[in-house]
């Protein structure tokens, strides 16, 4: 479905916005993929944007899983020129089994184990390497210009974004991670986090390799990473050596942890993007 926009609309950022078609596509990687797609009208090359979703811990809410969380933010980089790839992770949504916990490395995707001993360093790597070879397989098939990939990733998919910048990678310039971590409201409870002390010593691991500039946004009625986690997480981060700009925004909605769901937000959060990706092009 092609949605079109004015060739004469211009943004805030006093961009051009790009008229843009939305797809559904099976990407043919290791582990065969669903994706949403929104990219400029054309054949490109675009420069690339690979966005991730977070995770569930519900067996059943993963086969329901929605193919995207987030449509109306990655049309603002399409608008943009981006060519936006946002994968349903294994086990999610169209790629769930009727019994999801069977499904190929879901586990593996949904999990960090025991909270006495979690292991949240293999759980980003894991949608680290998928982020890996998207932006592989776009570069290989000449969608996407070699070495322009930007990563963002929302919750779980922000901690796989963090893990992924521990790689320096030179297909990615940039990482934008809306409300990173993992381990959040255990049991359904706000604020009630999993091991939050491991989860600051994994974010310190990623950060002693990590060089690929990077945006953190966190909001603070966030009741999966409050904010005094957040800052915890940023220091650790950039005193192992990691480069991350850090802003905490005000409360938004019910919960913030869902901020980048909703087109009210985008206002709020694209100035902070624009200028972002404007220092690290």
């Amino acid at each position: 479905m092609a949605l079109a926009a004015p060739s004469a609309s211009r943004s805030a950022d006093n961009r051009t916005l790009l008229p843009i078609q939305e797809e559904v596509w099976a990407l043919p990687l290791i582990h065969p993929t669903v994706a949403y797609v929104v990219r400029p009208v054309g054949n490109g090359p675009f420069p690339l944007a690979v966005m991730n979703h977070g995770v569930s811990l519900n067996a059943r809410e993963r086969s329901f899983f929605p193919l995207v969380e987030f449509r109306d933010a990655a049309m603002w980089f399409a608008r943009r020129g981006y060519l936006v790839v946002a994968p349903a992770g294994p086990g999610y949504g169209a790629g769930a089994l009727d019994v999801p916990e069977l499904g190929l490395f879901s586990t593996f995707y949904s999990k960090v184990g025991s909270c006495d001993n979690p292991n949240f360093r293999d759980a980003g790597m894991a949608a680290a390497l998928l982020d890996k070879w998207i932006i592989d397989y776009m570069t290989e098939e000449n969608m996407a210009v070699p070495n322009s990939a930007v990563v963002i990733g929302q919750s779980a998919g922000g901690w796989g974004a963090i893990a992924l910048s521990s790689q320096n990678l030179s297909s990615v310039k940039a990482i934008i991670a809306f409300a990173a971590g993992r381990g959040g409201r255990v049991g359904g409870k706000p604020n009630n986090n999993c091991a939050p002390d491991k989860l600051v010593e994994a974010t310190a691991e990623f950060g002693r390799t990590a060089r690929t500039p990077m945006l953190w946004i966190y909001i603070e009625n966030d009741t999966f990473f409050g904010p005094d986690l957040s800052r915890r997480m940023h220091a650790a981060y950039t005193d192992a050596g990691g480069s991350a700009e850090y802003h905490l925004m005000p409360p938004f909605g019910s919960d913030g942890h869902f901020f980048i769901d909703s087109p009210d937000a985008i206002p709020q959060w694209s100035p902070l993007v624009s200028q972002f990706l404007h220092n690290h092009r």
